[in-house]
């Protein structure tokens, strides 16, 4: 018998647990669910949900399944619920985490009396769909009535649960010969920006192991500077509810204090070159990787810089991998030029890792690097 509603989605595959997503942009990309066992365990997950749950319990990731009333057929399905400041939530209902499918529906709220209730229309596979959902407690439960294709009433129910995702590259250790830039302890690696003489010592707050943006104090640089690297930290964004796009938890992280791979709160969102994990104005992300605020995430970039005649004429520009959360999201990608706010320098030269102070109160923790040599990151 046909089923009602699902098709078989391709490019779908689970191995040991673990959902992988083949992405076709150019490429094909076979990408991870970051809820894998790796450094992140057991414990990072119960701090993580902790942290979440005291700021805002609705937010964050749902996981569970939908089925019809007559269980001819059911399947997976996800949700994003998204904190939008006084009460008010925009879900997205998704078939699965970290694609870019469009959304089978989005539904905003607001919470009253200690639910949050949404009513909208959605649509599954060519399929017209009515949806109402409720948030109480730890359940997101919900039903939906529509048509089949031969015009048929069909309805069904759903149940999801909160899940925390974590990246499992969360808490890597750096490896034998890694520069280590910052272990929690001292700003001894880095230096403020500014150019007035003796006011280069680093004005951001030292907290539970982690350095915090210090708004209008300067950005910061390392003293050290480098060429072909691979870099690994990690930061969180804040809970800034009623903020909105580049106002909500915004920083950066520049290679050679020259190329910005964007920090920003953009948990739900399509994924644009300047939203999180966008290399700035150059390229968006293959898939929008970001977790909600308040919820430590990770970079892991490997970065080649220009390269020069002997002459010093250019002949060919720096490229960038970017892995946010253990999912590939940029793929030897050409940056021809220096994106917008760098704090300058000539490609030709060797640059520090730029952090940027925009204003908001972003976390970094647990950055390190190791050099590369020219044969490590050719293309």
């Amino acid at each position: 018998m046909v089923p009602k509603i699902k098709k078989n989605r391709k490019y779908r595959l689970l191995i040991n647990g673990c959902k992988i997503i083949a992405l076709i942009s150019a490429l094909i990309l076979s990408v991870a669910l970051v809820s894998c066992a790796g450094p992140a365990g057991g414990k990072l997950v119960r701090e993580a949900k902790k942290t979440i749950e005291s700021v805002d319990p609705v937010m964050g990731d749902w996981q569970g399944s939908w089925k019809l009333d007559d269980e001819s057929d059911s399947g997976p399905l996800v949700a994003q619920v998204i904190a939008l400041g006084e009460g008010k939530y925009r879900a997205n209902f998704l078939e699965e985490f970290d694609t870019r499918i469009p959304p089978l529906a989005v539904l905003e709220s607001q919470l009253q009396d200690k639910a949050v209730r949404f009513a909208g229309p959605g649509e599954y596979d060519g399929i017209k769909l009515q949806i109402k959902a409720v948030i109480e407690g730890n359940k997101f439960t919900g039903s939906f009535q529509g048509q089949d294709w031969d015009g048929q009433d069909l309805a069904g129910s759903f149940v999801m649960e909160k899940v925390v995702r974590l990246s499992p590259t969360l808490g890597a250790k750096p490896p034998a010969g890694a520069v280590v830039l910052f272990d929690g302890k001292n700003f001894d690696e880095w230096k403020r920006t500014r150019k007035k003489a003796g006011a280069d010592s680093v004005q951001w707050k030292l907290t539970g192991g982690a350095m915090e943006v210090k708004p209008g104090s300067g950005s910061i640089i390392t003293r050290k500077e480098f060429t072909d690297v691979k870099l690994h930290l990690e930061f969180r964004t804040p809970f800034m509810p009623e903020a909105r796009g580049q106002g909500r938890g915004n920083s950066g992280v520049y290679l050679q204090g020259r190329y910005e791979v964007q920090v920003l709160d953009s948990y739900g969102l399509e994924g644009r070159d300047n939203e999180c994990g966008g290399i700035y104005k150059v390229a968006p992300p293959l898939v929008n990787m970001c977790a909600p605020p308040m919820q430590w995430q990770t970079y892991d970039i490997t970065y080649r810089v220009p390269r020069f005649d002997s002459t010093g004429k250019k002949k060919q520009d720096a490229y960038m991998t970017v892995i946010h959360n253990g999912v590939k999201i940029h793929n030897n990608v050409k940056v021809s030029k220096a994106t917008t706010a760098a704090p300058g320098g000539e490609a030709g030269q060797r640059g520090g890792i730029y952090l940027q102070d925009h204003g908001n109160l972003v976390q970094y923790r647990n950055v390190w690097l190791v050099e590369l040599s020219e044969k490590a990151v050719s293309y």
